[in-house]
């Protein structure tokens, strides 16, 4: 008899397998204003996954929907998405949207398996265009519409589409919604508090760049005071830079609990004869002095800020954002502005960015902020939906300087107030740019969140690990 029931739930469970991938295809019939669903199929669990990059995703834990469709809410708009929904009791009834990084171009897929396999169903977009290079914003040039659906429409029509659809395949709305992010999903997640605040019930917003207009008018400033490049600092010379800031203001430790309270002594690193190993050359101090310098926005006087010290030679930190690598490949910081200005602001695919004015930086500030910037600290409609925000930050990003998160929770505490209530900001020791550093910056950021919108658990000390079994106690930011 024992074996009689197993087999009979077996086949009950065959048979909804079956039903739910025949409903899975039929989605391709679905009506939905300026959404095609151009490709709706079931995928088996162990099925290997490659993103269009040739990266091999995590396989799924269950049987699930794989839903690909196109969002054209204007004659510009081509706005990609995939949704992606588990079988049966591989779905725990929830949905969750993940963000995008730089200026997108593809679909994230390696989030969208990671998510999937917490049960969750999931969505992501390409932010309306298509490039396998997150730096390129030759999209942007006399495509305003496509702009628009990169600052802030594509996630919107992700989000609308993706429960429409859910619910059409499951008979139920989700339980829960959550939009995780980090960099230019950062900016997304804080978009989507500020202008759509009843989509989601949770929102992590990592290294946010919420202000990039102001993001890239400092990259900007700092390429011209520095003669057109960001100035190339050798391995040498960074580890020089590191090493002084560890020793003078953190006893020798790997990282910094808080680089703000640092201050190098850089004259005291200039060579008195031929530049060495062991000491900086006039122009490379006056390169790192940029670096770490704050200055003035032109368009409205606010503070564009520096990097602070303390993980200058961690590979993936200056190498990759600022000084460019010894294998002579280009900073990334440089791209993303000249990009911008290339594209979007000068209309010059040829631009030389020596030519670039204050007057075009605040003109294209003025222009493109209201679009790209999720600078917004009035989020009193989603405190008032219940919504549960975490934002996080590494102390040592040098793509994303910590003092614009620091900025965003004061502007918050005097707009919205009460803050507690539904907000945590946690900055993190040794963190270079969304994760990574020479230090524990691995947090479950999902569980704590899930923690506070299901069980009304706020987040309090969370515990950062690294590979090698090291941790960090992360207080919240106050």
């Amino acid at each position: 008899m024992h074996h009689r029931i197993f087999g009979f739930s077996a086949m009950l469970a065959l048979s909804w397998a079956a039903a739910h991938a025949e409903d899975c295809g039929q989605l391709t019939r679905l009506k939905l204003d300026h959404v095609v669903i151009t490709s709706a199929d079931a995928v088996a669990a162990d099925a290997p996954v490659a993103s269009p990059q040739g990266d091999a995703l995590p396989a799924a834990k269950a049987d699930y929907c794989r839903i690909q469709g196109t969002s054209k809410p204007s004659i510009d708009s081509d706005i990609r998405f995939e949704l992606w929904i588990p079988s049966g009791s591989g779905w725990n009834g929830k949905f969750e949207q993940v963000g995008n990084g730089g200026f997108a171009g593809s679909i994230p897929y390696r989030l969208m398996a990671r998510v999937l396999s917490l049960g969750y169903a999931v969505a992501g977009t390409d932010d309306g265009h298509q490039s396998s290079d997150s730096t390129d914003a030759g999209w942007a040039l006399n495509h305003p519409e496509k702009i628009k659906d990169f600052g802030w429409r594509a996630i919107d029509e992700t989000a609308i589409a993706s429960k429409h659809i859910l619910r059409t395949l499951t008979s139920r709305a989700p339980a829960k919604s959550y939009f995780v992010g980090c960099s230019d999903g950062g900016r997304e997640a804080l978009m989507m508090a500020q202008r759509f605040p009843t989509y989601f019930d949770g929102i992590i917003a990592g290294a946010p760049a919420f202000a990039m207009t102001r993001l890239l008018t400092g990259g900007a400033l700092r390429s011209s005071e520095l003669g057109g490049t960001f100035g190339h600092l050798s391995a040498a010379q960074l580890a020089l830079l590191q090493s002084r800031a560890l020793q003078s203001c953190g006893d020798g430790a790997a990282y910094l609990q808080d680089p703000r309270r640092c201050h190098i002594d850089l004259d005291a690193l200039k060579c008195a004869g031929g530049e060495t190993d062991s000491c900086l050359s006039a122009a490379s101090i006056n390169t790192a002095r940029v670096i770490y310098g704050e200055r003035k926005d032109p368009a409205n006087g606010a503070t564009l800020y520096g990097v602070l010290p303390g993980a200058e030679a961690v590979k993936g930190s200056w190498d990759v954002w600022l000084t460019g690598t010894e294998d002579k490949t280009p900073a990334a910081g440089i791209a993303f502005t000249w990009n911008y200005l290339a594209y979007m602001v000068m209309h010059d695919p040829k631009l030389d960015m020596s030519k670039v004015t204050k007057a075009d930086l605040v003109r294209g500030e003025r222009t493109f902020a209201p679009i790209i910037d999720s600078n917004s600290a009035n989020l009193s409609a989603f405190k008032a939906h219940g919504g549960k925000l975490i934002q996080y930050h590494g102390w040592n990003d040098p793509g994303i300087p910590p003092g614009y998160s620091l900025e965003y929770y004061e502007s918050l505490a005097a707009k919205t107030g009460g803050v507690k209530d539904f907000y945590r900001l946690y900055m993190v020791p040794g963190m270079l740019h969304c994760g990574g550093g020479d230090a524990p910056t691995t947090v479950n950021w999902q569980a704590a969140l899930e923690a506070w919108v299901e069980k009304a658990v706020p987040p309090g000390d969370l515990i950062a690990t690294d590979g090698k079994g090291a941790t960090q106690t992360l207080q919240p930011f106050d």
